[in-house]
């Protein structure tokens, strides 16, 4: 099992539990006593987790946005398959704003060979995008967040402001139909409620542990986007609810036989 793996597994078992152990996760990924050890204090370093004797809690209560390293390695396959069906939207020649966060920044791995216009909303992103032949890279101005690397502040909104784009790219932290789509952070709030006016369409990713959930700042309503692209393990009933309002939902790591609409075999919602 590879070092990316092992560390997934440490991540998942912490929210689901308040404590793990190192014995347990030598049994869960059959690696060493020391391997997994060496997993843990990478992890502590990254804020993910605390380490204690024998083994580690979460770093970051119940409640409060995960570091931006600890949600790298959750849910990375479901969050992969996410951006791949995200970039089958995207044309050649596109203007984009793409959303800080960790599926955003599988979107931009995958746009090195595309000729497209982007604006990253992270610096995490423009750093994946610096050196993509293809991409031509707008950089907004305003500050980084720590750790979080999102721009936020007056100038990254002026920077908006000043540009209309084809497409927003966005990852909301939860959404749900009562409370819209949220953020945790109240300036990136307002970064993705400025996206959406200045673009013609709107594609959001959204693997299902952030569906009927909610955070502090609110972006808009859950029906807003053109697009959500999520995984299998998102809520029926909330997709069935949004497929009536007209919100297109793709299910990316579903087989295309297992889709429920039939006239549009990949989307679930209005044609």
């Amino acid at each position: 099992m590879k070092s990316t793996e092992r560390q997934r597994v440490i991540v998942e078992r912490l929210k689901a539990v308040p404590r793990v152990g190192v014995a347990e996760l030598v049994a869960a990924t059959g690696a060493s006593d020391m391997t997994i050890r060496r997993d843990l204090d990478y992890l502590a370093a990254q804020g993910v987790l605390k380490r204690i004797h024998g083994g580690a809690v979460p770093a970051m209560p119940t409640g409060i946005e995960p570091p931006f390293a600890a949600r790298a390695t959750a849910a990375l396959g479901p969050k992969q398959a996410i951006a791949k069906a995200a970039v089958e939207h995207l044309r050649d020649g596109d203007t984009i704003v793409l959303d800080s966060g960790t599926t955003a920044l599988e979107v931009a791995r995958l746009l090195h060979n595309r000729t497209v216009t982007v604006m990253p909303l992270s610096l995490h992103v423009a750093q994946e995008l610096v050196d993509a032949p293809g991409v031509r890279l707008l950089m907004p101005g305003g500050e980084p967040r720590p750790g979080e690397l999102a721009m936020v502040g007056p100038l990254t909104l002026a920077s908006l402001r000043a540009l209309r784009f084809d497409v927003a790219v966005l990852s909301p932290c939860a959404f749900s139909i009562e409370a819209g789509m949220t953020a945790f952070d109240l300036g990136d709030a307002e970064v993705k409620q400025q996206a959406l006016a200045v673009s013609t369409r709107a594609i959001v990713l959204a693997d299902g542990a952030k569906w009927d959930r909610a955070a502090l700042a609110y972006i808009c309503p859950a029906d807003r986007p053109d697009l959500i692209i999520t995984d299998s393990t998102a809520p029926e009933d909330t997709r069935a609810v949004l497929a009536q309002r007209g919100v297109l939902i793709q299910v990316a790591d579903q087989p295309i036989s297992d889709q429920p609409v039939a006239a549009r075999p990949v989307l679930e919602g209005s044609s």
